[in-house]
């Protein structure tokens, strides 16, 4: 009922509005134009998740041994906690893009540490400073010390595209007349790092956070040559998201003297532990391996038809890629199968990686036959099974029937996760249809969403 009241309080908002707007405008306004419902903070709680367009760098956001890290990830999972919405990530590796999808509404908050600049401004509203960084010059021990501007006429710097890195080198040309070329590039700015490390260019720009952690693990660069002083850097949020931007820095001012230091320390200051975490082939950032067993997992992701980056994440909800994993309710091994789940699919010693990963997947297999005739089409079927996994399939049967009763779709999961979130209230668990009774269904609605989560990490940043 209040799905159908939304959808047809939109198209009368809609109508409305259409009165004064051209046929395109009245059907598809743009987010400068939509009420602030749609877009602040009111529709993003309605809508149930945070979207954040982030860096993949050895700062921001970057998968190690499985699990999401970096500054800005665990500041916005904090954040999000706090909102109590869902965090869903948006790896871009464009900064022009990230605009792009925040004023369109891809996105909801770009989190790239970006400086406070007067074009910025125009495109959204900064949040409360996070901190300030410096912009250094990044080059070869091997090149000629710099020391003054004169030193670099004739060289080519080359910047990332989007980035204020331009604009700075620009102002200085122009003041000091010295005749450098300013190559710009699609390439992130560690991956032009690494071609100065291979020599391939002599020089580029980066945040001076991003030069020093990537100081740590190439020996020979020359990050001292400053190009700009200290400038405040924040987040960005829609113009029409005031809700949002106040929430933002709400959070920023109850934790800038505790959370924001702590993990400043952990990602800028340990030079030992973002050396691992950046060299190691566990890490998005210099490997393509999630855990040790990336074998296994394809090979059961095989026989379920699966990506096997779904069967990983799902292997990480459960157990972390720790094989002796027990739950408070003593489910075991990798898949955290129950001890009638393991008997029932033939595993032995739940604490075997072979075993236990096998036994999951013969599950698994198990409920995609269940859910076959009735969920079809295959992207789908998966959140049933995923949700299944999680709370039984006998609790997610009750929704499809409540779905079923009160004329959803039971084909999607959007709608029947609905009716399997209303599993606690007496209203519905009571209904003479529910054979399985009461189930806080929410958390198996939350799961599936964690799960997909990481999956759509585990795309961005590791390879088929």
């Amino acid at each position: 009922m209040y799905k159908a009241f939304r959808i047809i309080s939109t198209f009368l908002i809609l109508s409305l509005f259409g009165v004064q707007c051209t046929f395109l405008e009245k059907y598809f306004p743009s987010p400068e134009d939509e009420p602030s419902y749609f877009l602040d903070l009111k529709g993003i709680k309605n809508r149930g998740t945070l979207r954040v367009a982030v860096d993949n760098n050895s700062t921001g956001y970057y998968i190690y041994r499985g699990r999401m890290m970096g500054y800005e990830y665990e500041m916005l999972r904090d954040l999000s906690e706090e909102l109590e919405l869902g965090l869903e990530i948006k790896v871009l590796t464009e900064i022009d893009e990230a605009f792009d999808q925040l004023n369109s509404g891809g996105v909801d908050l770009i989190a790239m540490n970006l400086e406070f600049d007067s074009l910025r401004f125009q495109k959204g509203n900064f949040s409360k400073p996070l901190g300030t960084i410096n912009t250094v010059l990044v080059g070869s021990t091997n090149s000629p010390r710099i020391q003054s501007w004169e030193d670099l006429e004739g060289d080519t710097i080359y910047v990332r595209k989007g980035t204020i890195y331009k604009s700075q080198l620009c102002r200085i040309k122009d003041s000091l007349n010295v005749n450098f070329t300013i190559e710009e590039s699609r390439l992130h700015e560690e991956t032009l790092i690494e071609k100065v490390v291979s020599e391939e260019i002599r020089w580029t720009v980066a945040d001076q956070n991003i030069a020093r952690a990537n100081a740590t693990y190439f020996d020979g660069l020359n990050i001292s040559w400053k190009i700009s002083e200290a400038k405040e850097v924040g987040w960005l949020v829609r113009k029409n998201s005031p809700q949002l931007l106040q929430a933002v820095n709400t959070w920023i001012e109850e934790n800038e003297k505790k959370l924001i230091p702590i993990l400043y320390s952990k990602y800028f200051l340990n030079s030992k532990n973002s050396y691992y975490r950046s060299t190691s082939p566990f890490s998005s950032l210099a490997g393509n391996r999630i855990s040790v067993f990336d074998d296994l997992i394809k090979e059961g992701a095989r026989e379920l038809g699966w990506d096997w980056r779904l069967l990983a994440s799902l292997v990480y909800r459960e157990s972390r890629f720790d094989t002796a994993a027990t739950s408070y309710a003593g489910a075991q091994g990798l898949l955290q199968l129950m001890p009638v789940t393991l008997e029932r699919f033939g595993v032995e010693n739940p604490n075997d990686p072979i075993e236990s990963l096998r036994g999951g997947v013969r599950y698994l297999r198990y409920l995609d036959k269940f859910w076959l005739e009735r969920v079809p089409e295959v992207n789908e079927r998966i959140k049933f099974i995923l949700a299944s996994y999680n709370i039984g399939h006998g609790h997610v049967e009750d929704a499809w029937r409540l779905a079923l009763k009160y004329g959803a779709n039971t084909q999607t999961w959007e709608e029947v996760a609905e009716y399997l979130a209303l599993k606690s209230d007496p209203e519905y668990y009571l209904d003479p249809l529910v054979r399985s009774g009461f189930a806080k269904g929410h958390l198996a609605v939350n799961y599936v969403r964690d799960i997909l989560s990481v999956f759509e990490s585990y795309k961005a940043l590791v390879e088929p």
